[in-house]
């Protein structure tokens, strides 16, 4: 049972697809994920210059990570979503990948254009911090 509270607020704009902020208890182990890449089980990026491949394998990759960690996605306090692009089009591709796997769990998020992520053909990068008790 996921203790992450998310809260919304009627005095800002009510169509963001996520809510602006959230909570746990103060018993709660925080979990703080490294970016999720798009590494297959190679360790090589896959799909080069296809975004919501990148997106979808980058997802993937949270979800193990959060599964070694006791979490889930419905554990997530918030998440930054990184595409390496100048291409306002290409940051709402890897986001609609990113929304579409939260379903019902809007945790706040950022989405951010970058110049360069760390491996070659990178295209996108998804931090989350969670929460859960053990």
């Amino acid at each position: 049972m996921t203790v992450v509270s998310l809260i919304r607020s009627d005095s800002l704009a009510p169509t963001a697809p996520y809510a602006y902020a959230s909570t746990a208890p103060a018993d709660a182990r925080l979990v703080f994920l490294a970016g999720a890449c798009p590494l297959d089980a190679h360790g090589q990026v896959a799909a080069p210059g296809d975004i919501a491949a990148q997106a979808r394998l980058c997802v993937e990759n949270l979800h193990a990570a959060l599964d070694a960690a006791g979490a889930t996605l419905g554990d997530v306090l918030s998440t930054r979503v990184l595409v390496a692009t100048t291409r306002q089009p290409d940051l709402v591709t890897a986001w609609d990948v990113v929304r579409a796997a939260f379903g019902e769990h809007d945790a706040p998020s950022t989405l951010v254009g970058v110049t360069v992520l760390g491996y070659p053909d990178q295209l996108v990068e998804v931090e989350a911090i969670a929460a859960v008790r053990d």
